[in-house]
């Protein structure tokens, strides 16, 4: 490991890094505007410059690799010197947006520039102007203010695998752009805006609305997806602006997926913020107490087997809880939070979880993916899984629809024939396992959904077992979910008790009229036609498929207007913080439960969320310990049995709506029309 010394102070840093990681090292801070820890190193900005001793000019720090015995300056005339003219060159042709650009108060050049720019410009002639690019939907461009960091294009082809933007022309002439100028047709085509260090790209549904100064900024979860996404949700009074990414290694690095940081003006359009109730055939708005009172009214005295209750996909481990304590007490053994049908819970934990982790997928040397489009389903997985098909030679293999998933795939098989056959050691890919040290295979939720879903999971565990992908410090088995509430359904046993019915059941049993009523717990991917016969209570944040067959409409809180508890697809326990109250008369789930359940005679016993966290962490430990993921038992779960012939199909359709409040989103629509539409044109993949 080469020692040498910065500013006098002796540092010592791995072999390969750069003189820039060893100032830090030291504690020194760089200015920069190309460099970026997670890109590849470009040296466009020279703005790093630094002396080294016995080097007749400053050397651009980013780009030199470190070595025994250098003495380096960093705070020197020449420095200095070095650095104003550089700043001076990247502002000659810079615009003067500073008072009307949206990166103003946040952008990496006007503070470097309070640092070393100059009080007056030497250069006379005409700026330089360029022509705006089109990049989408989401992406706002004023090219004229890119200093060609490139950072952009690094993270385009590296991190998100899409080969679509560039550098044009040469000197003077050079710009950025998208190929074709297309829109950037990527999950992750945000976080060029976080990466960009001036006003050049900038997000476009956020254009001219707000300033960085004026907004209450709440670190929280994302809920849009399974992966748990750390995040930052930035409001105004009741309305959020934006979402941006935190930095968790262990989940999501410092990137965030699209429909994350997009989809909240979705939480502000088609709210249900008053409580309805259905009289004549209509939704007439009502009190708290006219509902409560047609609730007892139709619940009171029946027979608690012809009740349900269905969890969807955006509730918080609170509310599932209560919901399922209510249905105890009223006697109702029939509750699922399984609303795609999934047939996954009710045995060994290892059998609903990501179990090798997130991060983990970086040491995995093989790959086995089924009925899974990772891309759509959970982009940040994918993009890790991206990550270390780059850095690594890992082999790849998927059972399902042919995809372009931004690294190479061999699809070995369209369904459970191929799966099999790998649970039997006749298709090659099993030797392939066989030989890995830390293989890993990776379920969809879609192949649990079918009706052979069990058998599927069972064939899956075969496979773990078989080949060596549980060891004693290694677990290779994952399921990976698309619901952010599904995990923390689970582990606290929203399933069907004794005799209970699960989702498929529930609705077989609505349609027969032996279901009298069904509580929807923001569950609205469901077949709603067939509760037409049924009393419907639906308790939710927006008026989606389930707020529109319902008889009772009680508005709930969304995530950001919620103190709320979700577990992450690999057992991640983490937390949402309210960014402000929940809109008009909504309140938050597990209260409208408590307050409804005293009518009901079956009164809940905690007054205060502490007492009912409590609650949930006497009925499973692990819920105890934040940003923790305590390891699974690997025991029995899955069925044997043949499975069906039909090939695998997945579940998601549109990446853009998925949920209540991507599908109340115009940015998401926007998107669907800009990307699905293009696709369908062109007849090529997302």
């Amino acid at each position: 490991m080469p020692k040498l010394t910065v500013d006098g102070i002796e540092v010592e840093v791995p072999q390969g890094a750069t003189v820039l990681q060893a100032c830090e090292e030291a504690g020194v801070e760089i200015p920069r505007f190309c460099y970026h820890d997670r890109l590849s190193i470009a040296g466009n900005c020279r703005m790093c410059l630094v002396e080294m001793e016995k080097a007749p000019k400053p050397v651009a720090s980013c780009a030199f690799p470190a070595g025994d015995g250098m003495v380096i300056k960093t705070d020197t005339d020449l420095v200095k010197k070095a650095r104003n003219g550089v700043m001076e060159f990247l502002l000659a042709n810079h615009p003067l947006d500073c008072p009307i650009c949206d990166q103003g108060g946040e952008c990496d050049l006007q503070d470097q520039s309070m640092a070393y720019g100059f009080d007056r410009g030497r250069f006379i002639e005409n700026k330089r102007a360029v022509s705006d690019k089109h990049m989408g939907p989401l992406i706002k461009t004023i090219m004229t203010r890119c200093i060609h960091c490139t950072r952009c294009v690094r993270f385009s082809t590296e991190i998100a695998g899409v080969d679509e933007m560039g550098m044009l022309n040469r000197g003077e002439n050079a710009e950025i752009t998208t190929y074709l100028e297309k829109a950037l047709a990527s999950e992750l085509s945000g976080n060029v805006i976080d990466l960009c260090p001036v006003g050049a790209l900038t997000s476009k549904p956020y254009a001219f609305k707000s300033r960085p100064w004026e907004l209450t900024k709440t670190e929280s979860v994302d809920v849009m997806d399974a992966v748990g996404s750390n995040i930052r949700v930035d409001s105004r009074g009741s309305e959020v602006l934006r979402v941006l990414p935190r930095i968790h290694e262990d989940v999501n690095e410092e990137w965030i997926a699209d429909k994350t940081r997009y989809a909240c003006d979705g939480l502000k359009r088609q709210r249900l913020d008053r409580p309805f109730v259905r009289v004549d055939g209509k939704l007439k708005a009502a009190s708290w107490a006219e509902t409560f009172t047609a609730i007892r009214d139709k619940l009171s005295g029946m027979d608690g087997k012809k009740i349900g209750a269905i969890a969807g996909d955006l509730a918080d481990v609170e509310s599932m809880l209560a919901l399922k304590d209510l249905m105890t007490g009223l006697g109702s053994p029939n509750i699922d939070c399984r609303q795609d049908g999934a047939k996954v819970g009710g045995g060994a934990r290892a059998g609903h979880l990501f179990n090798t982790s997130i991060a983990g997928i970086e040491e995995a040397d093989a790959i086995l993916l089924v009925g899974t489009n990772p891309r759509w389903e959970a982009p940040l997985v994918n993009a890790r899984i991206r990550k270390t098909w780059l850095a690594t030679d890992i082999e790849v293999a998927g059972i399902g629809p042919r995809l372009d998933l931004t690294y190479d795939v061999d699809w070995i098989g369209a369904g459970p024939q191929t799966l099999q056959e790998v649970v039997d050691g006749k298709h090659p890919f099993a030797e392939v396992l066989k030989a890995a040290e830390k293989p890993m295979i990776i379920v969809g939720s879609g192949a649990l959904a079918r009706t052979d879903g069990a058998r599927v999971l069972g064939a899956a565990k075969k496979i773990a077992d078989s080949y060596g992908l549980v060891t004693e410090d290694w677990n290779g088995f994952n399921v990976l979910h698309r619901a952010a509430s599904r995990v923390g359904g689970l582990e606290i046993g929203f399933l069907p008790g004794e005799g209970g019915l699960d989702t498929a059941g529930m609705l077989e049993a609505a349609g027969k009229g032996e279901l009298e009523a069904v509580w929807l717990l923001g569950a609205d991917e469901l077949d709603t036609a067939a509760f037409e016969n049924t009393f419907v209570i639906y308790q939710g944040h927006h008026g989606d498929k389930g707020a529109h067959a319902a008889d009772v409409i009680l508005p709930g809180a969304a995530y950001t207007e919620k103190n709320g508890t979700y577990v992450s697809t690999e057992g991640r326990v983490q937390r949402t913080r309210y960014s402000h109250l929940p809109l008009g008369d909504a309140r938050e789930d597990w209260k409208i439960l408590r307050a409804v359940s005293e009518p009901l005679g079956a009164k809940l016993p905690y007054d205060t969320i502490d007492q009912l966290q409590k609650r949930m962490i006497e009925l499973n430990g692990a819920l105890a310990r934040l940003d923790h993921v305590a390891a699974g038992d690997w025991g029995d779960f899955g069925t044997d049995g043949a499975m069906d012939d039909a090939a695998f199909t997945l579940p998601i359709d549109n990446y853009y709506m998925t949920d209540p409040i991507s599908r109340a989103s115009q940015t998401m629509a926007a998107c669907t029309e800009a990307f699905l539409a293009q696709t369908e044109r062109t007849g090529t993949d997302g």
